[in-house]
């Protein structure tokens, strides 16, 4: 029997006592929310119950270690007793927009059932071209000699913008690079800044980091709505995303311009930084597993050989499609995943009241020893069914991109992307760590991110 399992046995059926302090344990996580969430699993259990935040503007929070506590969150008949209205997203939708990431109840539903169409399968299939053009103009600026030493995040960063902003905005995509590049990171820091902060000042309190998130803000909405009344103005289209958005609609007629506005917000964020993440720590992991990356190699050249890949091809890639698995077991892009209890409820046998805050943590989840066998090995084997370390039969073990009906609706576009990206860097490069970390050090911003350079040397090969 492992700790994990002791909280329950030692408390059974009810509420949980409260561990730790209050203000404390709130700084702690503002310095880090991902090695505080992992150190409150490790050292409490499954489940964990705290307060925080200095007496009278302190809050409770639960973190939710096990899939069980994920699937009562996220899906079934409860899911809705569970909404975004956490301190993170209320800052998302301040700040963004009211997008689909932060809308709730009819609103939400509305927006979900306008923009699936945006988002099947044979949507994003139409997209596959313009990934592989921007993915092979990005690393053909590798071939011209020697090996290159880059900082992949930077890159990958780099690389999956180009994507989702040719999805986007077509061709206008290069008006828009050096504003996101600006300002999204500092929108992204002024909204979690301000979610896991002890205290929630108020927005009208000029504060750097509202000052700062101000000025990022009105640089994105600036762009955002040139692109949107060029677009109205100039001939119809709906071959991007943006034209989809603008002839979306339903019985109440089409967006707005607000709201296409916050969807173009929400699809940038969502749409470039999981990418960037998963490819980021996918090629780190493949640098430091020769053998996987060779197989990975040998399967792309089988498949592909010199033709270029289409989303069909992607989909016969499953040792490429394993690796990238694994690397986002180890490190999802969605870290942690917050909501508000709207009335209440009972999570694993434990009574949780309305009003309190809920944390899934699926960077836990992915490394629980009761569910994975070997969490902290990399082991692609685990998602081909052919290893001596099978993944677990739980719907919520594996969760990079959340679960239940608010699941990330550009997950297919992510994957597709993301399998295309492996197959044309590995196809004729070689990838070989360049950092002394094995295990980079990591938080959380919006998405995850490494807290130090993880660098890696790309190398041409024949």
């Amino acid at each position: 029997m492992t700790a994990l399992t002791r909280v329950h046995d030692s408390h059974g059926p009810g509420t949980l006592p409260i561990t730790g302090g209050r203000l404390r344990p709130a700084l702690a996580l503002r310095r880090n929310p991902v090695e505080f969430a992992e150190s409150t699993w490790r050292e409490h259990g499954d489940i964990v119950r705290m307060v925080l935040g200095p007496r009278g503007a302190d809050r409770e929070v639960w973190w939710l270690h096990h899939p069980d506590a994920a699937a009562r969150v996220l899906s079934g008949s409860s899911w809705r007793t569970y909404a975004k209205r956490d301190r993170v997203y209320e800052e998302i939708a301040y700040w963004l927009g009211p997008g689909l990431l932060a809308a709730e109840g009819d609103e939400w539903t509305r927006q979900r059932t306008m923009l699936q169409p945006a988002f099947t399968k044979e949507a994003v299939h139409g997209y596959a071209d313009l990934m592989v053009e921007e993915i092979e103009a990005f690393i053909s600026g590798w071939d011209a000699g020697a090996p290159v030493t880059l900082d992949l995040s930077d890159h990958m960063q780099h690389l999956t913008l180009q994507v989702v902003l040719r999805a986007l905005f077509g061709e206008s995509a290069s008006d828009a690079v050096p504003h996101v590049r600006r300002s999204f990171p500092s929108l992204s820091e002024t909204i979690v800044r301000r979610g896991l902060g002890p205290v929630a000042l108020p927005r009208a309190i000029p504060t750097r980091t509202v000052r700062r998130g101000r000025a990022a803000r009105a640089d994105l909405l600036a762009v955002c709505d040139r692109l949107i009344t060029a677009r109205r103005e100039g001939p119809e289209t709906a071959s991007d995303l943006l034209g989809r958005l603008l002839t979306a609609h339903d019985a109440n007629g089409p967006l707005s311009d607000d709201e296409v506005r916050a969807q173009v917000l929400v699809f940038l964020l969502a749409g470039h930084e999981t990418t960037s993440t998963a490819l980021t720590f996918a090629l780190h992991l493949l640098g430091q597993h020769q053998d996987v990356q060779g197989a990975v190699r040998s399967e792309v050249r089988a498949v592909l050989g010199n033709s270029r890949p289409t989303a069909t091809t992607a989909a016969n890639l499953p040792c490429t499609t394993a690796a990238l698995k694994e690397a986002m077991r180890l490190y999802p892009s969605a870290p942690m995943l917050g909501r508000l209890t709207l009335q209440d409820d009972e999570i694993m046998g434990h009574r949780v009241t309305r009003g309190t805050n809920v944390v899934v943590v699926p960077w836990t989840i992915h490394r629980h020893p009761d569910l994975w066998v070997d969490p902290l090995v990399y082991d692609p084997s685990r998602f081909t069914g052919d290893g001596t370390r099978p993944a677990p039969a739980h719907r919520y073990a594996w969760m990079p991109f959340g679960g239940g009906p608010r699941a990330c609706i550009g997950q297919h576009f992510s994957m597709v992307e993301a399998v295309l990206a492996l197959a044309l860097i590995l196809r004729e490069h070689r990838v070989t760590p360049a950092t002394t970390a094995r295990r980079p050090r990591v938080s959380a911003a919006i998405t995850l991110v490494p807290t130090e350079p993880i660098l890696a040397t790309i190398t041409r090969i024949a």
